[in-house]
């Protein structure tokens, strides 16, 4: 039998029976129990606590389909979390766990939270919840404390080249006056503002430019860009017009053409002038304005007293009217500072600096992996690490070339495997160099190496998940079930760690 050794401290290795041996989950916890008891240095086996709850759909890499069969028969929350995006990504001011035990508990009424799961997590929670009834409203809560310390901003410089399709800046933060402190890995939380301009607009189209009270709730404290279903359906009970309400009661549904896609605030107050509720319940019925995390794209060691993000700006046109993305442009062209937070992750180098490192961040996922290296020329290490990169063409997209050949060239990056999609024929990404060079990958993975993925979840990080799953059955001669169990293994053991979102 194969058990996976468990690292706690400076102490001995503690094995740990892995989920696919032919134990229940009784017997693997006691055992368990015992091998802690007697690799921990105990003089007997201590009573095993109750087997920790398993979430066995928490994966962003499954479909929805087979994540709702993996919580077929658990309670409605464990259903509503499998629902989810299984990102925990905070947008909707959850996790993913929180968020679900909040609607079925009645505590929270949107069932359109959850951005990254789209029109079908929507849908699927909406379904689920059709009979749950609602809790009485909650106390008001305490006004929030400010968040973050002002961290000023040095410099916002486009990364990509001209005639790029992708606007992505190098942003850099002075955080001299802060006492904030970060590692590799980590994330930065920052407190952003809506686009002045779309403010204006809301406040005309409500006819309440000079209320100051209300611009600054717009500006700073509600989420304009997204507004929710409750709001639509407090417009549709406000609306004078019968067409428009039955419109915006359709849109609160998630019936398709029932009005204007991906709608702001602006967008539905022109598209549906009778509805006009309240002022004070239209407010309250936004999302509010939740912080944004970046990960982090430098080392404190390279670069002291500064934080350095890499952001892809978003901006398009939609109905006739150019859109900003609220965080990437209020960083990236309006902030003259930001309140800003460390989020500590879980996403760390390994102890042992002889280890193993392969990191796969694509575009602006290079991030966390141009930390890691800047940590490790600034503590002048060589150990093997290897570097998986791809964008759209190497002419204009390869972000942060220079560095990253420089250390290419001083040993600090072992091995660089580079991807260009829209440079040749056939489009070609991250998983086609995993898999050119799945013998060597194999190789550094049975040599204890440590996996890194960082990026687009819905697509990049799945088809590199497939892409793993792949190489352990070619290389390690798995069928599917085992090579799942082995991935399942190797992020038990921190040997595989995602950030992405």
């Amino acid at each position: 039998m194969n058990m996976i050794s468990k690292s706690f401290g400076a102490s001995a290795p503690v094995p740990i029976i892995p989920d696919s041996a032919p134990f229940s989950a009784e017997q693997r916890s006691w055992l368990n129990g015992f091998l802690a008891g007697l690799y921990g240095g105990a003089e007997t086996a201590a009573t095993p606590a109750a087997p920790a709850e398993d979430f066995p759909w928490h994966d962003p890499a499954l479909e929805l389909p087979e994540r709702l069969s993996l919580a077929e028969g658990r309670s409605l929350p464990r259903k509503l979390m499998a629902a989810m995006a299984q990102l925990d990504c905070g947008q909707c001011g959850f996790l993913c766990k929180t968020y679900a035990e909040a609607l079925a508990e009645g505590h929270e009424t949107s069932t359109a939270l959850c951005q990254p799961g789209g029109k079908t997590t929507r849908d699927a929670i909406k379904a689920m919840m059709a009979d749950v009834k609602p809790a009485a409203a909650p106390a008001p809560a305490a006004p929030a404390k400010p968040l973050g310390e002002a961290a000023r901003l040095l410099l916002s410089e486009r990364l990509t080249g001209q005639g790029s399709g992708k606007d992505v800046r190098r942003i850099v933060l002075d955080l001299s006056a802060t006492s904030i402190r970060y590692e590799p890995g980590d994330s930065l939380g920052v407190v952003v503002r809506n686009d002045p301009a779309l403010v204006d607009a809301c406040l005309t189209a409500l006819n309440a430019r000079e209320d100051a009270a209300l611009r600054e709730a717009l500006s700073a404290e509600r989420d304009i860009a997204r507004p929710l279903d409750r709001t639509l359906d407090l417009l549709a009970g406000a609306a004078k017009e019968p067409r428009q309400a039955a419109a915006l009661r359709a849109l609160a549904d998630g019936d398709d053409g029932a009005g204007p896609e991906a709608a702001d605030l602006l967008d539905l107050l022109q598209a549906f002038p009778s509805a006009r509720p309240p002022i004070p319940d239209l407010v309250a019925s936004l999302p509010t304005l939740k912080p944004r995390l970046y990960s982090i794209a430098s080392s404190s060691r390279a670069v002291p007293g500064r934080v350095e993000l890499c952001v892809g700006v978003v901006r398009d046109d939609r109905r006739g009217r150019k859109r900003d993305g609220t965080a990437s442009c209020h960083l990236s062209f309006r902030a003259d500072s930001v309140p800003a937070y460390v989020q500590t992750s879980h996403f760390r180098l390994p102890e042992r600096a002889e280890t193993p490192v392969i990191m796969v961040g694509p575009g602006t996922g290079i991030a966390p992996f141009r930390a890691f290296l800047q940590e490790r020329a600034a503590l002048g290490l060589k150990g093997r690490s290897w570097l998986f990169f791809g964008d759209r063409h190497a002419a204009t997209d390869f972000l942060f070339r220079d560095e990253i050949e420089a250390w290419r060239a001083d040993g600090t990056l072992a091995r660089l495997s580079l991807a260009w999609s829209r440079d040749g024929k056939a489009k070609d990404y991250v998983q086609h160099r995993m898999l050119d060079e799945a013998t060597d990958l194999w190789r550094w993975l049975q040599d204890g190496g440590h996996f890194y993925v960082c990026g687009d979840a819905s697509r990049m990080a799945k088809d590199v998940d497939a892409a793993l799953r792949e190489v352990a059955m070619r290389e390690g001669s798995m069928n599917a079930e085992q090579a799942r169990d082995w991935i399942v293994a190797l992020a038990k053991q921190g040997r595989y760690q995602r950030d992405v979102y």
